[in-house]
């Protein structure tokens, strides 16, 4: 028998490049516990947010120099989300959410639609996946389709899926990973099957792009949702889409906009450039993280980025395999969702947990004593929490874990939630 160790990348040298990870309450260092709520980011993201200040800010369209650097500032952002998409920068849209860009979208594709078409959505979805494709079919007379979930892993009910398409409908819209429970979709057979039931497909890659890389035409699917602040950068919000959509579907905009073409039709009102500066900084340190502990395929910021995921992943994976096998060591926690270390590239190492016949808010607030800052609720999953039957009795304890996080960290959790139960 021949073995193969696979090496387990050591990513503790990159916490030193996130400052709010110093951070300390009481004396003790704080755990942030809380990453698909958002991530924290690097020193090099805080100084380019810093640095477009310092420069001038200004607007696009100017005939002088500051309006002119803007300008390719605003193209450089467009690279970095291509680059960390997997798309061309002529298909990428900026706005100050991916939930207020994806109600953009649907207001544009319900005039589309009408009565006698049909969207499919999921119960494993954040509600901004679910809700603006709810309302266009409600404005345009169309009708709805749920696609269910498994509730002994929380997984999609891929049965469930084949039926929703049975009529086949215009738009399918699922996760490519859920926010509450870590879920991961096999997203091409999904939209493989989409599609051959004619459909636009519409994937969420909110919480995926934390851990694992995104590539859209591998994918196949027309439009993906990424939030920067959930992948080491700034608040801001980001969809990558095809021509077809861009091109195809009709944004409601101000009249001066009507004389630009894709993306920036798509656009409303001034973009936040100082965010866009750190979003570039955010994809350039995850390319020199790809680089420094990854195997690139090239010299390209894209391929540096890929195997950034790829060393996040090995790493990721070893956190969500001592957090499952201690977690399974506690008595009286509750685990919802893939609870075997086996299936470890079925989900990401978020985890959602009830401690005894504790409310989710009071075990939050007991571990926010502890200095471990974690959420509670539905974190806007809410078909989710309610299929599985704690929506309404507070939903449960998120406990989300990214690349930044140690071993120790892990394990200090584990113990607050010993002391717990």
């Amino acid at each position: 028998m021949v073995w193969i160790v696979v090496a387990v990348p050591d990513l503790s040298a990159l916490r030193s490049r996130f400052p709010a990870l110093a951070r300390t309450q009481g004396g003790r260092p704080v755990v942030y516990a809380d990453a698909p709520g958002g991530s924290q980011v690097p020193d090099t993201v805080i100084e380019a947010v810093a640095g477009h200040y310092r420069v001038g800010i200004s607007n696009m369209d100017g005939v002088f120099a500051a309006s002119e650097e803007l300008e390719a500032a605003v193209g450089a952002a467009r690279r970095a989300g291509a680059d960390l998409a997997g798309v061309e920068p002529g298909q990428v849209v900026f706005g100050s959410n991916s939930t207020s860009l994806l109600f953009h979208l649907s207001r544009s594709f319900a005039r589309t639609i009408g009565p006698g078409d049909e969207v499919v959505v999921t119960r494993l979805d954040h509600d901004a996946n679910v809700r603006p494709w709810l309302l266009a079919a409600r404005d345009a007379g169309a009708a709805v389709r749920w696609v269910d979930v498994r509730p002994d892993d929380a997984s999609l009910d891929v049965d469930s899926f084949d039926a929703a398409l049975e009529r086949r409908p215009r738009l399918v819209a699922f996760t490519l990973a859920s926010n509450a429970v870590g879920t991961v979709t096999p997203a091409a057979d999904l939209v493989a099957r989409a599609k051959a039931a004619g459909a636009l497909v519409v994937v969420d890659g909110v919480h995926l792009a934390q851990h694992r890389s995104i590539d859209l035409a591998a994918i196949g699917a027309d439009i993906v949702t990424i939030s920067p602040y959930k992948v080491f950068g700034p608040h801001m919000g980001m969809v990558a889409a095809s021509p077809e959509v861009l091109d195809g579907w009709d944004p409601y905009r101000v009249r001066p906009a009507d004389r630009y073409p894709s993306p920036e039709r798509w656009e409303t009102g001034t973009q936040n450039h100082e965010a866009m500066a750190g979003f570039v900084a955010a994809v350039d340190y995850l390319a020199e993280l790809g680089a420094l502990h990854g195997r690139p395929a090239d010299g390209s910021r894209r391929a540096a980025v890929v195997a950034a995921y790829e060393a996040i992943g090995a790493h990721e994976r070893e956190l969500a395999r001592r957090f499952l096998e201690g977690i399974g060591r506690i008595g009286g926690i509750s685990l919802f969702g893939i609870a075997d270390p086996e299936r470890l590239d079925e989900r990401t190492p978020t985890f959602a947990v009830r401690v005894g016949d504790r409310h989710p808010r009071e075990t939050a607030t007991a571990l926010a004593e502890r200095v471990i800052f974690v959420w509670d609720g539905h974190y806007y999953a809410i078909e989710l929490l309610e299929r599985l039957g704690l929506l309404e009795s507070g939903g449960a304890v998120r406990i989300g874990f990214c690349h930044y996080h140690s071993a120790d960290e892990v394990d200090r959790v584990l113990e607050a939630l010993d002391d717990l139960v």
